[in-house]
């Protein structure tokens, strides 16, 4: 009697289909599933991201009664909607005062998601480009180019910013990169950096006429008091497509948190996307800064708020995280407007505090 040790395999059936059971994440999830694309969306950033529209909405229609022209709130929302209302309250709404609020929208998204895409790369909050660097970077070049070149327009001090910031975000690396590059030796490098190149940003402030000083110290203090639609729809362009370019990132970044190892194992090359995520990230930058000058801190407060608010594992939420920024923006905007200072200075004064926190948070955690 022989037995038959071949090992049996089960009739073939070409007409199963295998069935996807998403992950129970213990979260309420909202499910997406097309031909094309099949994702899960968690309801409280849903949520999280209507409430903060609501936000923006308020603040900004809010932001448009302050100025030399009053205007009541009631009278801005009927300028909105009702083309024949008063063409003089039109004119101040549209003219002056929208380009304003679409310009703080848009400036807090770009720099909530460079913050979220720095923060994610060194999978540290303080890995965000007003400590490492790449925001004074930045300044520094749209310095450079105003006060020394005397390139005054717009495209110039965008190129500038956009170099600036790229050749210290190449400094940093160069120097924070010792076999492996490790976030605590990225910010510590980029707090240096940031620190040589404030020192070479006053030394040129201080060499040159006090028109020249004033006008850069001006435009240093990061305001959105002087833009308009000329300025605004080149910039929104730009920020489409670097937005863009960057949702990708909102895949691979969580992963590359895991480690290089577990990230190569899952096909996600970590040097590539490294470098794609720091000069999308600095371009975030650099566009806002040849706009309306630095406005620091929303790149590192946007992320850590989002990331509490939809209780995420990762700052590199893209909607919740823009959305955070915008309204930190805007709200920060009113707030300059009422006591008579650029946004710049509130954003530092608040962020101040909020760095202060962060950093009591991250001792705390430790000890």
């Amino acid at each position: 009697m022989t037995v038959d040790r071949r090992p049996t395999t089960p009739p073939r059936n070409d007409t199963v289909e295998a069935e996807f059971t998403p992950v129970d994440h213990g979260r309420r999830q909202l499910r997406i599933e097309t031909s094309r694309i099949a994702t899960l969306i968690p309801v409280r950033a849903v949520v999280v991201s209507l409430a903060l529209v609501l936000v923006i909405i308020g603040a900004g229609l809010a932001s448009m009664t302050l100025g030399a022209y009053e205007v009541d709130f009631g009278s801005v929302v009927h300028a909105i909607v009702d083309p024949a209302s008063d063409p003089d309250i039109r004119q101040v709404v549209f003219e002056w005062r929208l380009p304003r609020v679409l310009f703080a929208v848009l400036c807090g998204a770009a720099l909530a998601l460079a913050g979220g895409v720095f923060q994610s790369l060194t999978r540290n909050p303080l890995g965000s480009p007003d400590i490492i660097g790449f925001g004074v970077g930045s300044q520094f070049g749209v310095t450079v180019v105003m006060v020394v070149l005397e390139l005054n327009t717009y495209m110039f001090k965008a190129a500038g910013a956009l170099i600036g910031g790229l050749l210290t975000a190449l400094l940093v690396y160069v120097l924070a990169s010792k076999h492996t590059m490790s976030s605590f030796r990225l910010i510590i490098v980029g707090i240096g950096v940031s620190a040589g190149l404030g020192s070479l940003t006053s030394w040129i402030l201080i060499s040159v006429s006090v028109e020249k000083a004033m006008m850069a110290a001006t435009w240093g203090a990061g305001s959105l008091a002087s833009l308009g639609f000329e300025q605004l729809i080149p910039a929104a362009v730009v920020f489409t497509v670097v937005a863009a370019l960057s949702l990708p990132l909102g895949r691979t970044l969580p992963v590359l948190e895991m480690g290089d190892d577990a990230a190569t194992a899952l096909g996600i090359s970590p040097g590539r996307t490294r470098l794609r995520a720091m000069v999308l990230g600095v371009a975030l930058v650099a566009l806002v800064t040849a706009a309306a000058g630095p406005i620091s801190f929303i790149a590192l407060a946007a992320p850590q708020i989002a990331q509490r608010l939809t209780r995420s594992n990762t700052p590199m939420g893209t909607a919740p995280v823009m959305l955070t920024g915008a309204a930190l923006v805007v709200v920060s905007d009113a707030v300059g407007q009422l006591v008579a200072v650029p946004v710049g200075v509130v954003t530092v004064s608040v962020g101040g505090i909020y760095l202060a926190w962060l950093l009591a948070a991250q001792y705390a955690r430790r000890t």
